[in-house]
């Protein structure tokens, strides 16, 4: 349709009438909040594209998990809609027999979502369609947004939302892929088996200490390994665990209006009464608000001095998994520790790395047959080598936020086009919007994102009925 036509349509406040067409581009689990709400508030007509099926309404977190692995928060509080902040509890309680405070697997909120999802999709008939492809390129003609998928059909629509969940980690520092003998490396936990081809005499080098190396750490348990595990990163952090009983701090409701040093300090000061736990939950509730006003300088800071003690006080462990955890420790069988990768060079056992521990001048060296990237998902889309991403920015449709988290939005989730911009009919939700509001990774905050952004493009104030 005419760029003009669409305009009147969207009435000059972004939002879009039942005769448009909003295209999703990834079904994970921003994709599909944001198909799910769109019906909800009786928005326009929707397809979701989505590349690998079998990841559907999941995303990697919830459909690559192995059976195991739990969420990191319990089900009262991992509902897929902010309206509703029981509605996964009443799921557990009646298909998985499933307590409130239980912390479930994740197995069980990935069947959670897809149940979700395909309850929609038949109430919804011809407004909401799924689509298993790979969208290659994002094309603005005469003021409608074509997509490409990679077999050559185009879509039209009025408005993309981009739900491309994480980039896959870069290469760590020190570390050539291409000089290690096939097998040592794995650049994506996810995509490969780390434990693959390994025996009791090997030794594995996860390259980071969040979650993810928590999660490949269990995954190696689980499928047997015994061999050591060294879980190495800057500062060696682990994440901390939840505790069973701890009664919920009260939230700020003012935003601070301080440097970062100060509210460090406060932070301090109410760890030292409250609990470290209770300290960093009472800054939830204004954590957007203070990153909105923070200036590049600062959220720079924080990146490089905080963000380490924030992550791993932030993202709890499970009891259940804290205690696996602390038993591999505790039977030598895993070591965390902090170091810097100096050099990383092929060995006849697989790889011999050389670091240097964090306030050591000397370096040790270790010897691994496999070394996994646990680095975390990475969002620089200068980097990426995913040809939607390379497209758009070399069209210039989509530019990197300034701190190269991911892509530079503004407070309503439209993407700044390379001239600064806000663009009214290209939108992103999820993990890669880091840049511009920080907690936007857990499922609290991308449900409400997704909820908010769906009630605007249908210009709704109101849940329609069907779900």
């Amino acid at each position: 349709m005419p760029g003009s036509d669409r305009a009147a349509r969207q009435g000059g406040h972004g939002w879009l009438d039942a005769n448009s067409h909003v295209v999703i581009v990834g079904g994970g689990f921003s994709g599909a909040l944001m198909a799910i709400n769109l019906f909800r508030f009786g928005g326009p007509r929707t397809t979701l594209v989505e590349r690998a099926p079998e990841r559907l309404g999941r995303g990697i977190a919830y459909g690559a998990a192995h059976p195991g692995q739990l969420l990191n928060v319990r089900a009262a509080a991992m509902s897929a809609f902010p309206d509703d902040p029981d509605h996964f509890a009443r799921w557990c309680r009646d298909r998985a027999g499933a307590a409130p405070a239980d912390f479930v697997a994740r197995e069980t909120y990935g069947a959670y979502l897809r149940e979700t999802l395909a309850a929609v999709r038949d109430a919804a008939g011809d407004r909401l369609t799924i689509l298993s492809g790979e969208v290659h390129a994002i094309d603005r003609l005469a003021g409608t947004m074509r997509i490409t998928l990679a077999g050559g059909d185009t879509l039209a629509a009025d408005a993309v939302v981009l739900t491309l969940g994480n980039l896959p980690p870069h290469a760590p520092p020190g570390i050539d892929p291409a000089a290690l003998p096939a097998g040592v490396y794995i650049d994506d936990p996810w995509a490969q088996e780390s434990a693959a081809g390994l025996s009791s005499r090997d030794q594995v080098v996860l390259v980071g200490s969040g979650l993810t190396a928590i999660d490949i750490a269990l995954r190696l348990d689980a499928v047997g390994f015994e061999g050591p595990i060294l879980a190495l990163s800057r500062r060696g952090l682990a994440p901390r665990r939840h505790v069973d009983g701890t009664p919920p701090a009260p939230g700020w409701t003012e935003t601070p209006d301080m440097p970062l040093s100060a509210l460090v300090g406060r932070l301090r000061a109410d760890a030292a009464t409250l609990g470290w736990r209770a300290a960093v939950d009472t800054l939830r509730p204004v954590t957007q608000r203070w990153w909105a006003r923070a200036d590049a300088v600062m959220r720079g800071r924080f990146l490089r001095h905080c963000r380490p003690f924030w992550d791993v006080h932030r993202h709890r462990l499970a009891p259940a998994v804290a205690e696996r955890i602390d038993a591999m420790v505790a039977d030598g069988r895993l070591r965390f520790a902090a170091g810097k990768i100096a050099t990383v060079a092929p060995h006849p056992q697989g790889a011999l790395i050389r670091w240097r521990p964090r306030g050591d001048d000397d370096a040790c060296d270790t010897i691994a047959r496999r070394i996994v990237n646990c680095t975390g998902p990475q969002g620089d889309v200068l980097r990426t080598t995913e040809p939607l991403l390379r497209q758009l920015v070399a069209g210039g449709m989509v530019r990197p936020d300034a701190l190269r988290l991911g892509i530079d939005v503004d407070d309503g989730s439209r993407v700044i086009d390379r001239d600064g911009q806000a663009q009214p009919d290209l939108y992103c939700v999820g993990p890669m919007t880091r840049g511009s509001f920080w907690e936007i990774v857990a499922v609290p905050d991308i449900r409400r994102q997704c909820a908010d952004l769906s009630r605007r493009l249908s210009n709704s104030h109101w849940i329609g009925e069907g779900l």
